[in-house]
């Protein structure tokens, strides 16, 4: 395996940590192939001029946000953006001071595009969309960089394009913001252009500093920020790219509002959105909510106590936990299974020995044991998970390395790992057919 000593220790140190790393991904990825299958037809849609809205469903840890980053990745590599955020208590998808606004000002923080995988994408955005406004009119060869009317007719293009956005809601004010940017990139005004980026980010809190630093009287809010959502969309598809894709997980936060009339007014958001996008009203953008069973389903405080998304999301007659259909609108996230896990260990045990400059010596027989031990425990079946199991292994990775006298089985204390009678009767049979 070749990966760099950086992106690999930041891969350790975070799913030892419990955490989804933000960057590398790849290099550990097991099973879910027919979930991104499902989830990458979406995005070929959204790359159409269409749009979609799934829920991405499982317990913790069971490699719900892991999915969603990996995605990610998928998304940028296709010519999309894609922004993501966790939703929290100061963060949810409305409310009345900010919370709204403030998962929307994590999501521009966290935009990223293929040559920014790392987040904080906007300027680099609005410069690319100038530049190819530029490189467009110099195609055309009716008129040279150094004619003394490129400019003028530059920004006559500019504005041509930004026009396009004034039919949308609060559409005008966008191409105000955006005219600003271009006014500061042309005049060298730093200054201009930070205050258009602060203010494309959600930044101002007031209209009057907003209108004192930009000559707008409106800004991003609790209310609209969803509007403007669709206006990056659009920008982003004239800027050279296929669309958006925003990802927001925590699902789970909404659920423990404890006030029964703030949790709807998040549920009637949802509703909106999902709306919005399956009616066909929204173009080139992706909506994927990450969040567990509970908070989906629970017809007390879930998403499904809000009548009008549960008729529309609840599982049909036919489909099952066996019988999965990946193209509803919510994808269920079954466990890894035996064999999945034990191509992790080999992967992660790859992965350890670059951090710390070793050849690994775990076997393929000493992974598996490892498994079928950590699948052995009293109600694994029902309750282990793969971040659980990582930091299992990722820790006995490292007392292995720094204890090299002692076996693997010796290290794991194979007394203690011994099949109890009311453990999982799946642990052997799991490994039936996997050749050694």
């Amino acid at each position: 395996m070749q990966i760099p000593k950086r992106i690999a220790a930041g891969l350790i140190n975070a799913l030892k940590g419990g955490v989804v790393p933000r960057t590398g991904l790849g290099y550990i990825a097991v099973g879910r192939s027919d979930e991104i299958d499902a989830l990458l037809k979406d995005v070929s849609i959204a790359e159409d001029g269409g749009a979609f809205f799934r829920f991405i469903v499982g317990r913790y840890g069971s490699g719900k946000s892991f999915l969603l980053q990996t995605m990610r990745a998928h998304i940028t590599d296709r010519g999309f953006a894609a922004a993501d955020a966790d939703l929290s208590p100061e963060r949810r998808l409305c409310g009345t001071k900010g919370q709204g606004l403030a998962t929307y000002r994590e999501l521009m923080k966290n935009l990223s595009v293929k040559a920014k995988p790392d987040g904080g994408a906007l300027s680099l955005i609005l410069e690319k969309w100038i530049d190819g406004v530029r490189n467009e009119i110099l195609a055309e060869g009716k008129i040279t960089r150094d004619n003394t009317f490129f400019d003028v007719e530059v920004e006559k293009r500019i504005f041509s394009k930004i026009n396009s956005l004034e039919d949308m809601v609060h559409g005008f004010e966008f191409a105000g913001i955006i005219a600003e940017y271009y006014h500061g990139f042309r005049d060298g005004d730093e200054e201009r252009q930070r205050n258009a980026v602060r203010w494309l980010r959600g930044e101002f809190s007031t209209k009057s500093e907003a209108k004192e630093c930009l000559r707008v009287s409106t800004i991003i809010n609790d209310e609209n920020w969803y509007d403007y959502i669709k206006l990056m969309t659009s920008f982003l598809v004239s800027a050279g790219y296929k669309g958006l894709v925003i990802m927001i997980d925590e699902l789970v936060n909404i659920m423990k509002i404890s006030n029964s009339v703030t949790r709807q007014y998040n549920y009637e958001k949802i509703l909106m959105m999902y709306n919005d996008v399956m009616q066909g009203k929204a173009h080139n953008l992706g909506i994927i909510l990450g969040g567990t069973p509970q908070c989906v389903e629970d017809t007390r405080r879930g998403v499904f106590s809000y009548e009008a998304l549960r008729s529309r999301l609840e599982r049909g007659r036919f489909a099952s936990d066996d019988v999965k259909d990946l193209m509803s609108p919510i994808i269920r996230l079954s466990p890894l299974n035996y064999e999945e896990l034990t191509v992790l260990t080999e992967k992660l045990a790859e992965i350890h020995g670059i951090v710390f400059g070793y050849e690994p010596k775990i076997t393929l027989e000493d992974r598996i044991f490892f498994v079928k031990a950590e699948f052995g425990r009293v109600g694994a079946d029902s309750n282990i998970t793969p971040r659980e199991m990582i930091r299992d292994f990722i820790e006995l990775l490292n007392i292995a390395y720094q204890n090299p006298e002692k076996s693997l089985a010796e290290l794991m204390g194979e007394e203690d790992f011994k099949f109890s009678e009311g453990g999982s009767e799946s642990a052997q049979d799991g490994f039936e057919d996997f050749e050694i």
